[in-house]
């Protein structure tokens, strides 16, 4: 099996097969770069002396034949790219899909939209006129050399011009490289800002903080542009050097050419095919300094990239397990959200069975939301182990488990699709599954009365749904097609009595259908359900028992009730 670490590389050498196709359409289509200047030549020195025009008919004719398949080459050689380009696309896209998701849970701050517009950027560097340029590259000295094999003179003019035009590149390189990584870093910051902010836009508008974050957004945006500004300004004055000493050293290899051609030392034929011959030894070298900003973004890219995937660890292929009956044991967990140092889960250890209820209850910033990522995987222990059925959850194919696994978020997300897919976890619906998930959730009749009931699109995060319609379609979600283990983080957190009582009812029918059931709550209504009772406290479990023990110990319901829900 492939490592992760040579995903691109494996990538790259795949797509170098097609590339080799390329490079050997590229030594035809350079070779026919000689048709110009030769029937140029010959209609100087041989055309207009003789004055035969079965000649002239004869060299136009096959001029315009080898042209004709210069061109079709020429095409062939940018489909090929192209097709490159998207075989590219096609071998990293999604497993960098894939890479992105299980890193952004773990790295939050990462800018997931970066990376694939960073892909995005290889891709097009792989199809574009760069490619071109560096398979046109290495006819330089070959096009210099024909310049000598005119005359030595017009091979040093041409050779003169490709140092200065070469070195023109390096200096762009050494000018522009530091201002467009500065440039790269900025924009991602600005990119990064208002997300943030278009995520929060509702409490943004509502406290009247729009100025204030756009002026966050403003100076992030303004630093990237000034940097951005300074590498085109010096980019933008290298290539047009480079185009000035095109130009001027056109004329001077014709202004030599002339010359040669007064001392009778070269025809004038032989001084304009110099000429042409001269422009394209150049092309590809100017070609590549007015490429060079594609080429510096690309190799950006290609390091971001790299370095995200040496981050990624390899997990092997998994051997399928049976399916889990509800067991779910926590042995010894010490649990650190991504990104922070502290533990907020201290040596926690607690048994889950399955048909039972088990409230978790404890002060804001005990970790009980923090309890719910680990139990269905979503954050990874520092220490100990959480076993379903005995496997360790590390040892599970997270894919094949998650259908066994409902989980409620405490801060629910929904997707752009309809109420269905929601429901369904967007996999191919079970139309009778949906509708008993939602039946089970009591949030069938409320489904019904939407525009067009199971169909209805919600917007992006069900922004076309209240609060309350959010959560029991979650709750639905959660408990699509009756999974073995549930996991709700403040399931009642936006619902009012009738939807208090409803899921008080899914929870009872959950148990009795054998599911293990998790409820964070701080609403005694709901723990009045439960079998057991688990209260933390600053990440360590404090009690845990039957459920009239542990209220009684607590001083009955309202020591519960007054208990926030944490992160």
């Amino acid at each position: 099996m492939l490592s992760n670490k040579h995903l691109l590389q494996s990538a790259l050498r795949k797509c170098s097969s097609r590339l080799y196709v390329v490079i050997f359409f590229s030594f035809f289509v350079n070779l026919l770069m000689f048709v110009a200047p030769l029937h140029m030549l010959q209609m100087y020195d041989r055309v207009l002396v003789s004055r035969s025009e079965v000649t002239l008919i004869a060299l136009t004719g096959l001029a315009v034949g080898l042209l004709v398949i210069y061109g079709l080459l020429e095409g062939i050689r940018s489909r090929i790219l192209v097709r490159m380009s998207l075989l590219f696309d096609e071998l990293i896209s999604s497993k960098l899909f894939d890479m992105v998701f299980e890193t952004q849970i773990l790295k939050p701050k990462l800018q997931g939209s970066q990376v694939f517009r960073d892909v995005d950027t290889i891709r097009d560097f792989v199809g574009g006129m760069a490619i071109i340029s560096l398979c046109d590259a290495p006819w330089v000295p070959i096009f210099i050399g024909a310049c000598f094999i005119l005359h030595p003179i017009l091979g040093l003019v041409a050779l003169g011009g490709a140092i200065c035009v070469f070195s023109l590149a390096a200096v762009n390189e050494w000018l522009t490289k530091t201002a467009l990584s500065e440039a790269g870093n900025n924009a991602l910051q600005a990119s990064g800002y208002a997300m943030g902010s278009l995520r929060n836009a509702e409490i943004i508008k509502a406290l009247g903080m729009f100025a204030g974050i756009r002026d966050g957004w403003s100076n992030s945006r303004d630093k990237m542009l000034k940097h951005q500004s300074v590498a085109s300004d010096r980019a933008g004055g290298i290539i047009a050097t480079s185009r000035f000493i095109r130009m001027a050293l056109q004329v001077i290899m014709l202004a030599t050419g002339g010359y040669l051609a007064i001392q009778d030392l070269i025809s004038p034929g032989t001084m304009i095919a110099a000429s042409i011959i001269m422009g394209r030894a150049l092309a590809p070298v100017d070609m590549a300094v007015s490429q060079w900003k594609n080429f510096v973004s690309a190799r950006n890219a290609y390091g971001r990239l790299k370095k995200l995937i040496e981050q990624y660890p390899d997990e092997g292929e998994k051997m399928d397990l049976p399916p889990p009956r509800g067991s779910v044991i926590l042995q010894n967990a010490f649990i650190v959200p991504p990104g922070s140092q502290t533990s907020v889960v201290n040596n926690l250890s607690l048994a889950f069975e399955p048909a039972t209820i088990t409230g978790i209850v404890g002060p804001s910033g005990s970790g009980k939301s923090t309890l719910a990522r680990a139990l269905v995987g979503v954050w990874p222990l520092l220490r100990g182990n959480v076993r379903y059925d005995g496997a360790s959850l590390t040892n599970w194919n997270s894919e094949a488990l998650g259908p066994f696994i409902g989980y409620m978020p405490q801060d629910v997300e929904l997707f752009d699709g309809s109420v269905a897919a929601n429901i369904s976890r967007f996999q191919e619906a079970d139309p009778e599954a949906v509708v008993l998930a939602a039946k089970k959730a009591g949030v069938h009749d409320l489904i019904l009365q939407l525009p067009k009931g199971y169909d209805t699109d919600i917007g992006s995060n069900g922004q076309a749904l209240s609060g309350g319609q959010r959560q029991r379609i979650a709750l639905a979600r959660a408990v699509y097609k009756s999974p073995k283990v549930i996991v709700l983080d403040e399931p009642n957190s936006n619902l009012d009595a009738d939807g208090e009582k409803a899921l008080a009812d899914t929870i009872i029918s959950l148990k009795n259908e054998g599911t293990t059931v998790v409820v964070i709550s701080h609403r005694p209504s709901l723990l009045s359900s439960t079998d057991k009772i688990a209260v933390l406290n600053k990440g360590t479990l404090v009690k845990f028992g039957e459920r009239e023990q542990i209220l009684r110990e607590l001083g009955g319901a309202r020591s519960p009730s007054n208990t926030a829900p944490s992160s």
